[in-house]
């Protein structure tokens, strides 16, 4: 059967400096400031930085960039994101990358750039200011002149065998108890978890250095259904609850996803959220996205509201919107600012 293949034969690539204000005002602050829309290799890119992050192993105190993908793309974009702090003088601090494939589930990618407190310590702000140089990398991709042809195989039984493996538990060498479960237990694989959380390595790695590893972990602040919906992803890279219970489901798994470090599970429960915006769930969505980082479903949140300005006092009842307010009134200052932008047009 013939395959069409793609070919990467061009390198777009486009610099800018950052400079972020008020850093005595913003360090302590969560969530992530945005930059203006940046077009590079044909699509639109947005940068974010957070002052008050945590790294890959769940660590406070970092500060962050992200990267997103805004702009819709008919197929995968490859891209790198490089960042630098620059001294004001002289030298600039080593730049970092990564890399990553953008798709419709996968629209971010994040960067580490510093400790908060070594940034303090280290000379680059000056009069409460400093620079990031930011660069994209993007390849642009060209279908190929002529197509291949691959050889028919066997689909994939991966999915499938490790689900039976969860679900028979053979092998298995951790337990966790659900206390919202009624203190269930469901048992594990230390390798698989490690393999695809970089949260759980942290934390089972770690544990390997003691004299005696523990057998179990209490889950104490997760329900029990969205823990197991979240495991089931872990080894299948499939979510079916999501699928059944839709944007119920998406919340708390989203919340989840984000605890462990599950980019791609958090992305599906982005898309399903996206879909799922109407009066009486935007402003619990908004507070939602805010707390987690979550630029694109944070936009689509604004764009309803903006839309429906007129059924802003129904919004303004729910109790989502007081939850929105006293959790995140950054957010909801956000939106305000932006109704009262609209309306002077």
């Amino acid at each position: 059967m013939p395959n069409t293949f793609i070919n990467l034969t061009e390198a777009v690539r486009s610099e800018q400096l950052f400079k972020i204000n008020g850093f005595t005002a913003i360090k302590e602050k969560p969530g992530f400031i945005a930059s203006t829309i940046w077009t590079v290799g044909g699509h639109d890119w947005q940068m974010e930085f957070e002052p008050n992050g945590r790294d890959k192993y769940n660590n406070e105190g970092w500060m962050k960039m992200r990267l997103s993908l805004v702009s819709e793309a008919s197929s995968e974009v490859a891209a790198s994101f490089s960042c630098r702090l620059v001294y004001p003088t002289e030298s600039s601090s080593k730049e970092k990358t990564v890399s990553s494939m953008f798709h419709r589930n996968n629209t971010s990618v994040d960067l580490v750039l510093t400790k908060r407190n070594d940034l303090e310590a280290s000379g680059y702000v000056k009069d409460e200011s400093f620079l990031v140089h930011c660069a994209i990398n993007v390849l642009v991709a060209e279908p190929a002149a002529a197509a291949a042809t691959v050889t028919e195989t066997c689909p994939s039984d991966l999915q499938n065998d490790l689900g039976e493996l969860l679900r028979c538990q053979k092998g298995a060498d951790i337990t966790f108890f659900l206390v919202s479960g009624g203190g269930e237990s469901v048992a594990a694989h230390r390798c698989v978890l490690v393999a695809r959380s970089p949260v759980f390595a942290a934390e089972l790695l770690a544990e390997t250095t003691k004299e005696k590893v523990s057998q179990s972990i209490e889950i104490k602040d997760m329900e029990a259904e969205v823990f197991k919906a979240m495991l089931h992803f872990i080894y299948t890279d499939t979510s079916p609850e999501l699928e059944k219970k839709g944007t119920s489901m998406a919340r708390p798994l989203l919340e989840a996803a984000d605890r462990y470090g599950l980019e791609r599970l958090k992305g599906i429960c982005i898309e399903k959220l996206c879909t799922g915006i109407s009066v009486d769930t935007v402003a619990t969505t908004l507070a939602l996205a805010e707390q987690h980082g979550c630029s694109k479903l944070k936009a689509n949140c604004m764009n309803f509201i903006l839309a429906n300005i007129a059924q802003f006092h129904e919004i303004s009842a729910t109790e989502g919107y007081k939850h929105l307010e006293a959790r995140c009134p950054s957010g909801l200052t956000e939106v305000l600012k932006l109704m009262v932008h609209q309306r002077h047009k």
